[in-house]
């Protein structure tokens, strides 16, 4: 019997506000406000859990290697990360958005590709980039970057972007369009294989507890 308290990764934003009630409904209410505190492991009413706050891309990481039990990723950051030694049992179905490619409104994006034009890409997604073009035959240049994806295509830096997009008002003030949806995101319930057998009693009633929380 393991008695160490359960620790659960989370990131700032959008993915904790939409877990929340998800907790809430598992009986888990966390008691410090991220917003409001410089605290990075936060309590809640249960002295056997608790919540750590990390970045996004994260997550799998603190999950895959023990730093927390579980957590919960967004299918993008997953993909990227790989999920290797991730148990990955529930899709949230929170924080949803979608994974594009977007140009310049004045960009010819279909005769582009149809003529074999090489194209520059940027994107922080380069492995769900690359995996796209070469299932379309597209080459490629990839350009990694980690914010202000939309500047790319206005300051020539690239032709396109790989991004999410939730509303898409972004890149119409930028004056971009999506011209392909490669998926669609969410997020997803992550825990890692140990704590799966050595914390089991304390895990399997919690995973349960979301799951039934995210069918109603």
């Amino acid at each position: 019997m393991n008695n160490a308290p359960l620790t659960l990764a989370l990131s700032k934003g959008r993915i904790f506000e939409e877990t929340l009630p998800l907790l809430r409904a598992a009986g888990i209410e966390v008691l410090e406000d991220p917003e409001k505190t410089r605290k990075l492991i936060l309590p809640t009413n249960r002295p056997d859990v608790r919540v750590v706050l990390v970045r996004a891309t994260d997550v799998p990481t603190y999950v895959q290697y023990g730093g927390a039990d579980l957590g919960v990723a967004g299918k993008d950051v997953l993909l990227e990360h790989g999920g290797d030694g991730l148990y990955q049992p529930l899709d949230l179905n929170i924080a949803k958005c979608r994974m594009s490619v977007a140009v310049r409104d004045d960009f010819d994006y279909a005769a582009q590709v149809k003529q074999g034009y090489r194209l520059r890409v940027a994107t922080k997604y380069t492995t769900v980039a690359r995996q796209h073009f070469a299932d379309k035959g597209v080459h490629v240049d990839l350009i990694k970057l980690y914010g202000s994806m939309e500047l790319a295509p206005l300051t020539g830096l690239a032709d396109a972007i790989v991004d999410l997009v939730s509303t898409g008002k972004t890149l119409v003030a930028n004056h971009l369009i999506e011209v392909e949806q490669i998926m669609d995101i969410s997020s997803r319930l992550v825990v890692n294989q140990a704590a799966l057998k050595l914390k089991r009693d304390a895990l399997r009633p919690l995973i349960d507890a979301i799951s039934a929380a995210v069918q109603r």
